[in-house]
């Protein structure tokens, strides 16, 4: 063949030119000696190529510091109907300035820039001021916390899949991205929520495609704004499934997601990784340690997450605080050269604990609960490091049966306590 003719027959299968280097003589056949070469000025072509060198720093830069080893986001983008549930479930008035104030107290709690890399606030929040009439992105970046902003809209439930959803709010994304990122925000965080429900098939395949189609148009439209997209593949806690059947749906998930951020062209060095605890289903009957849930989530990010990313920060998802920190702290200490920053990103378990110091009281307790925040950032930020040192059974899932067993053991234990108190009373009252 004509060597024009060979390199047209290679084009296709490189993005490098093709030359002719030479023809020898083997064995009496005519053998073509073909040398790839990168074209002057060529550059990898996987990921943000919309994006200038410059952006793809800013962007990285972002991701950089929010994966600051023993440091993690507080996650505070609840709308103001979900965090006026929690108040009125304490007896607090939920109003614009109540939660102002409750934002400002978890951005300016002494010390707690030493344990946050990041915030997430809702639009609300991004807009609002501290008492000092300084805009909150501004109050944060000051302390070298990184603002970002959540710009999802409402679940919506697809039809005819048993129940599975997907997050709304693509449409005029960029719009909201450039405004959020006007006002101070260098991130952006998107959920995408699944359930595992083995009797009805749940997730479909459809939904687990959606939701992570979803999730890398988000990112990429983020990233042309400016704003460092954190993805969310949130599957919920709730049901009777078992580790096993959790690790195969999560690297399921992950596996879509990632392929669909590569197809998308996002830059993944970009980005950030915000994922559920892999964990059995609340009502499994099977016990789990600790360490059996560590294991599995490792597993799972072996498995796909791509080591460009530098880290995953992971939602707490309705675990309490020990719990959550059980788990993390038993991955770090597992990882191995796993080469993430794996950290926290959490709401429930910090704020639930917060809130409850204010029953009966009518209003927030500003001191007290800034006083016990900080020292939750504290345990976060050692299970972050793999350093959390909690009690026996923090972070084991106890299965429904075993746990029954050990209510059970209790009630009676403290029947026969209240029985010797009884007796005490009746031979020495």
């Amino acid at each position: 063949s004509e060597p024009t003719q060979i390199s047209s027959a290679f084009a296709p299968y490189t993005h490098h030119s093709i030359r002719l280097s030479k023809t020898m003589l083997i064995s009496g056949y005519s053998v073509v000696v073909l040398v790839l070469g990168v074209s002057s000025g060529a550059a990898f072509s996987v990921g943000g190529t919309f994006l200038t060198a410059s952006q793809k720093a800013a962007l990285e830069e972002t991701a950089a510091k929010v994966a600051t080893p023993g440091k993690g986001i507080t996650a505070c983008d609840e709308g103001p109907a979900t965090i006026g549930g929690r108040f009125e479930a304490v007896g607090i008035e939920n109003s614009e300035e109540t939660r102002r104030k409750y934002r400002q107290m978890l951005f300016t709690a002494d010390g707690c820039e030493d344990y946050l890399s990041a915030a997430i606030l809702d639009p609300e929040t991004l807009y609002q001021k501290d008492d000092n009439g300084v805009l909150f992105p501004k109050v944060l970046s000051d302390r070298g916390i990184v603002p970002g902003c959540k710009p999802h809209l409402k679940i919506y439930t697809l039809p005819g899949t048993g129940g599975d959803t997907v997050m709304q709010g693509l449409d005029s994304l960029n719009v909201r991205c450039k405004e959020y990122y006007d006002a101070g925000a260098r991130f952006a965080k998107w959920r995408s929520p699944l359930v595992i429900d083995t009797k009805l098939g749940c997730p479909t395949d459809l939904a687990i495609k959606a939701n992570m189609q979803d999730l890398a148009r988000y990112a990429l439209i983020c990233q042309s704004e400016g704003l460092m997209p954190i993805v969310e593949p949130d599957i919920s806690l709730t049901g009777d499934h078992t580790l096993e059947e959790a690790v195969d749906v999560n690297i399921r998930v992950q596996a879509e997601l990632f392929k669909a951020m590569i197809d998308h062209g996002v830059y993944m060095a970009g980005s950030t990784l915000k994922p559920n605890i892999v964990n059995p289903g609340k009502a499994c009957p099977i016990s789990y340690s600790v360490e059996d849930i560590a294991k599995a989530n490792i597993f799972v990010l072996e498995q796909s997450f791509p080591v460009a990313m530098k880290g995953a920060n992971f939602l707490s998802g309705g675990q309490t605080l020990p719990q959550a920190a059980g788990r993390l702290s038993a991955m770090n200490k597992i990882k191995g050269s796993g080469p993430w920053n794996l950290s926290f990103s959490w709401s429930q378990a910090l704020q639930l604990p917060l809130l409850d110091l204010c029953k009966g009281k009518g209003e927030l307790q500003f001191e007290e609960m800034s006083k016990l925040y900080v020292e939750e950032l504290k345990i976060a930020s050692a299970a972050a490091l793999g350093q959390w040192q909690g009690n026996d059974g923090d972070g084991d899932h106890v299965g429904k049966k075993a746990e029954k067993k050990k209510k059970e053991k209790k009630a009676s234990e403290d029947s026969t306590t209240e029985e010797k108190k009884g007796l005490f009373a009746a031979l020495f009252g």
